[in-house]
């Protein structure tokens, strides 16, 4: 899988998946008061009567999610990610403790965010629902894989944090290959015997480059793009472990984001060589994605960098 096509935002994937999923009527949509950045505003165009716009209250939107799911509704709920974290004791204590499935969507996450500034980059979002017992969560990567992720949430058995992003990225998975994605199986991209670069959300595209890069040097990576957090594909992981050595990269904050849930499993399973790719306690700033990207570490470069620390060691084949 290296699609590359037409740019498109994960946002907007996740817009089309409510539209895909209107059909059932137990689907309702909820809104604080940023349906037209998170793209639920499609649904709320088409099916009014299904869609609840509880303006700046995200604590009350979780708990009106409850409220629905407990009257036989799947509600899909969404906001910028960094509010998403207001909601926090709503979505533990009303939803995830009492195992009601509520679907939260968090746009705008991580620094990739850019001019909206430290107080919006969001890099603990991923980390937080994490920690949650029985919580799903997800970062896609691209429109379409955000599209297919959504709407795979119509049947499952648990709630839901996703994070997608306002910037575009190129295309990763064609439409039909996003069809085969399923919640907690993480997907290879690229095969490779030298390392293995694990990813998600943004992260997946810059990785791909690196590989590339790499490819020139005479590495060959495996890049697996992970795009649920929890459950993780330990299957995958381990399988990642035999190549010695693994690079992990996302646009969150290397604790309790995807690094910390790669070494998780590894540090009881099989300890591996690894190094992060990530936000290294830090809050944002005001700038371009680029600017701010390339100030924080999260580039194709930095990623090229820490895989040649890695398979560069002495005793290293």
């Amino acid at each position: 899988m290296t699609g590359i096509s037409e740019p498109g935002a994960s946002r907007d994937g996740y817009g089309d998946a409510l539209l895909d999923l209107s059909s059932d009527e137990r689907v309702v949509v909820l809104e604080a008061d940023l349906g037209k950045s998170t793209k639920s505003c499609h649904f709320r165009a088409k099916y009014p009567n299904r869609t609840f716009c509880l303006g700046i209250a995200e604590q009350n939107m979780a708990l009106v999610g409850a409220g629905l799911a407990e009257a036989g509704k799947i509600p899909f709920a969404s906001t910028f990610a960094i509010f998403s974290e207001r909601a926090f004791e709503q979505f533990r204590n009303g939803i995830a403790r009492t195992g009601l499935v509520v679907h939260l969507c968090g746009s705008h996450g991580g620094m990739h965010t850019g001019q909206d500034g430290s107080s919006a980059q969001s890099t603990e979002d991923l980390g937080i629902f994490r920690t949650l017992p029985g919580m799903t969560v997800m970062h896609p990567c691209d429109r379409n894989s955000a599209r297919s992720l959504t709407r795979n949430l119509l049947s499952h058995e648990y709630p839901s944090y996703t994070r997608t992003a306002r910037n575009k990225t190129r295309e990763i998975y064609s439409e039909e290959e996003a069809d085969n994605l399923e919640i907690g199986v993480a997907s290879e991209l690229r095969a490779g015997e030298d390392a293995t670069i694990i990813a998600c959300g943004v992260m997946v595209e810059r990785s791909l480059d690196a590989a590339e890069e790499l490819s020139h040097r005479g590495i060959e990576v495996r890049v697996v793009d992970m795009h649920t957090l929890k459950p993780i594909d330990k299957d995958a992981i381990l399988r990642a472990a035999k190549t010695g050595a693994i690079v992990t990269a996302e646009d969150h904050s290397v604790i309790g984001g995807l690094g910390s849930a790669v070494a998780e499993i590894l540090s009881e399973e099989c300890p591996t060589r690894m190094k992060m790719v990530g936000v290294r306690d830090k809050f944002g700033e005001s700038g371009s994605p680029e600017e701010i990207m390339n100030k924080m570490g999260l580039t194709s470069d930095n990623i090229v960098q820490r895989v040649i620390e890695l398979v560069q060691k002495p005793g290293r084949t």
